[in-house]
């Protein structure tokens, strides 16, 4: 069963656009520890929900795929993990919001979704 794991992040109003590029990059490489199926991680941002006020200054978002919970916790439990947020999470975020769920059997089907889209990309 997938679980999908999905987190929204909002900075301290003393955020450089430096530290956020540096926020995208490095937390871009979670997406090769073996624990995210597929490699399929996907970071977005900014924003672009109007009116701005419903994304209640959350900046950007993450969603990732494990094969289970077992590999959430492997995610969540990695070194990897824990430098990306220590060096450059933590010391930026004023809120950081975190949503996990199981994909019910029925919708299994549905987290494919993604590398097909890719393999038909290319083929056009």
């Amino acid at each position: 069963m997938t679980v999908v794991h999905v987190v929204l992040f909002r900075f301290l109003p003393t955020t450089t656009l430096a530290q956020k590029s540096s926020f995208l990059r490095e937390i871009k490489t979670l997406r090769h520890l073996p624990c995210v199926k597929d490699q399929r991680l996907i970071v977005g941002g900014p924003s672009i929900s109007e009116p701005k006020d419903v994304s209640q200054g959350f900046e950007f978002g993450l969603v990732s795929f494990h094969k289970d919970r077992a590999g959430l916790e492997e995610y969540q439990g990695s070194l990897e993990h824990e430098r990306v947020a220590s060096q450059y999470i933590r010391p930026i975020k004023e809120n950081v919001i975190r949503f996990d769920f199981e994909v019910p059997e029925e919708d299994e089907h549905l987290v494919g979704v993604l590398p097909m889209l890719g393999a038909l990309a290319g083929k056009q």
